[in-house]
């Protein structure tokens, strides 16, 4: 969330230079929504002085000053009345402003204003024509479609034999990386969550029809992004604690209610995935150090897993609703011949600390200041299965296991 000083100062300003990030957001409201408030405040303070005035008096009031009372006492309930109003459709406003891109995002209304910043690694060259996962595992007897619509709907699938072993072989090395080598915490955290916490992260109010919601108010988490970045929600850290990282494995939910009709076949887009994320709490002034940190941790998985990708920053029209800059890792699959995305590396600055009253000191007595929190996938496990098979089949059928994850695996392929 952005301050309520600073869009007085600069809504409009933000509104005309970046209309693909910020027309439609509410923030168009905001100008008249403050003043409005602000008028209102000032009017029920004087009539509130006035009554006091009338009320300090010695003696029995006149006729004139108890009607002029009675007068005010009916001003000020309608004033109070109207400045809880206006008040609560403000804060609504507020809640649903996207944060301010950094300087170096890139300008542009959608994807195609993407900027690639460095790609990793050559695409692997077949003698024959490479397979779509959805082809491959299926074959293979690893990745069931038609179970998973039977036993949940479309969106789901089932992995069996070498299919779940390769998924937990994936999470094993990933978190392993991250906590051994790159010095995260591992974390276990609940796969449910409360609205405070979806509050925090930007998820609620804005994007609850992707969320699935249990009978007792719970939400099913739909990235560990959410337990992580609330772990020290309502917190004043110390400076010196900084930067404090997390990884967790968790199974994720989304209901994808904004992508109908997109990537309908495959592991690409599901209901349910898991996914291994990356988290930093960052002094502000090191969070794009850590940005370039924790995106290179993430990258160091494709690099060890021999995997070809592109590291792109996102223009502003497609930058996440709180993200002030972000980095998508894009992997090569050979079998659908694009890259797609595998990992999203964002800083959020301060709008995600702000929400969620996550605050440090400098030093004792001073006065705190929010954190800067940074997340990503590292990496989204589904999404790395679909990479390894369709970058390591072969012609017969079978799919080769990059040399890092075989001691995990336990095997060197994965044949019929």
């Amino acid at each position: 969330m952005l301050p309520r000083e600073f869009l007085r100062e600069n809504a409009a300003r933000l509104l005309g230079q970046m209309p693909e990030r910020f027309a439609g957001s509410g923030i168009e409201q905001f100008e008249e929504l403050d003043r409005l408030r602000r008028e209102t405040i000032t009017r029920l303070e004087e009539k509130r002085r006035r009554r006091n005035e009338l009320t300090a008096g010695r003696g029995r009031p006149s006729p004139e000053a108890l009607a002029e009372m009675k007068a005010l006492k009916e001003e000020i309930r309608q004033l109070e009345q109207q400045e809880e109003r206006t008040s609560l459709d403000l804060s609504a406003v507020e809640t649903r402003i996207p944060n301010v891109p950094h300087e170096s995002v890139p300008r542009g209304a959608d994807e195609t204003a993407n900027r690639v910043e460095r790609t990793w690694g050559e695409p692997p060259a077949f003698s024959f024509a490479p397979k779509a996962h959805w082809d491959l595992g299926p074959a293979l007897g690893i990745l069931d479609f038609d179970r998973g619509v039977r036993l949940a709907g479309a969106r789901f699938t089932v992995l069996t034999g070498a299919g779940a072993r390769l998924s937990r072989a994936l999470t094993a090395f990933m978190l392993d990386l991250h906590s051994r080598e790159h010095g995260y915490t591992e974390v276990l955290p609940p796969s449910l969550t409360n609205s405070d916490s979806l509050f925090a992260v930007g998820q609620l109010p804005k994007f609850e029809e992707d969320l699935f919601r249990t009978r007792e108010g719970y939400y099913l988490i739909p990235t560990a992004e959410v337990p992580l970045t609330n772990m020290h929600r309502d917190e004043i850290l110390t400076a010196d604690a900084l930067p404090i990282r997390y990884v967790a494995h968790t199974p994720c939910f989304r209901a994808e209610a904004g992508a109908a009709g997109r990537d309908t076949r495959g592991m690409i887009r599901q209901h349910q995935f898991e996914k291994v994320e990356i988290m930093t709490f960052a002094h502000p002034r090191e969070s794009y150090e850590h940005l370039e940190r924790l995106t290179g941790h993430a990258e160091e998985v494709l690099k060890r897993l021999g995997l070809s990708y592109r590291v792109v920053s996102l223009a502003t029209g497609d930058l996440g609703f709180g993200a002030a800059k972000t980095y998508d890792l894009e992997v090569w699959l050979p079998g659908q011949g694009a890259f797609r995305e595998i990992s999203s590396c964002s800083n959020y600055e301060a709008f995600q600390a702000r929400r969620g009253s996550i605050r440090f000191r400098q030093a004792e007595g001073e006065k705190p200041e929010f954190v800067h929190t940074l997340n990503g996938s590292g990496l989204a496990v589904g999404r790395t299965i679909v990479a390894v098979l369709e970058n390591y089949q072969r012609e017969d059928g079978s799919v080769g296991i990059p040399e890092a994850l075989r001691p995990y695996f336990g095997a060197g392929e994965i044949t019929k």
